[in-house]
């Protein structure tokens, strides 16, 4: 019973919509949460989780530093960072690996290939739409990016230039959800 309340109270809830995101996945603790909007409306929040060695890397990077965003992206790249979105508006399954699709392909330089198999692996996963509460995991690593929809892996794309490309869709300058490195960085960095 205490192990559970503990789990709870390291918990982290997205401010924007209300989702919670637990403190651990596997080996990887929760680095930071945002949100993903399209105009007004809210349609995901998204959580990131990092090693142990990712959050000692950044735990004398100074908040307000240039580099603690560039710091953050080598770091994520360079380990095995989870990104988990959860579902808080219902996507047409098409549309939802589309977007996700499109925004790693304007970031990576490999074969159309890769992001062909990896829309792939979100569409095989999602049953005519994705709906409120829809989870998808995606593992970067230097092997390659891992796809889990509700749970359930749908496959693995061996291409470390495709996980950095996932990366930074969160993690660049332009990247889709702001709060997210917000989060992330006041979560991991001194002041």
């Amino acid at each position: 019973m205490f192990i559970l309340v503990l789990a709870a109270a390291n918990a982290i809830t997205d401010p924007a919509t209300g989702i919670i995101f637990s403190s651990k996945i596997d080996d990887r603790q929760i680095a930071g949460v945002g949100v993903r909007k399209k105009g007004p409306i809210k349609i995901y929040s998204v959580g990131m989780y990092v090693p142990e060695t990712v959050k000692e890397s950044l735990s004398t990077v100074s908040k307000k530093s240039k580099k603690a965003l560039a710091t953050l992206r080598d770091n994520a790249k360079s380990s095995k960072a989870t990104f988990l979105l959860k579902m808080n508006f219902k996507v047409g399954a098409e549309k939802m690996a589309s977007a996700i699709a499109d925004s790693v392909a304007s970031r990576h330089n490999g074969p159309e290939s890769e992001i062909n198999d990896f829309k792939s692996l979100i569409t095989n996963g999602i049953s005519g739409a994705a709906e409120k509460g829809t989870t998808f995991q995606f593992d970067c690593s230097k092997e390659g990016l891992k796809v889990a929809v509700d749970g359930k892996d749908q496959g693995v794309v061996s291409s470390a230039g495709l996980a950095g490309a996932f990366c930074d869709v969160y993690l660049d300058e332009k990247g889709v959800s702001p709060t997210l490195r917000k989060s992330c960085i006041e979560t991991l960095c001194t002041e």
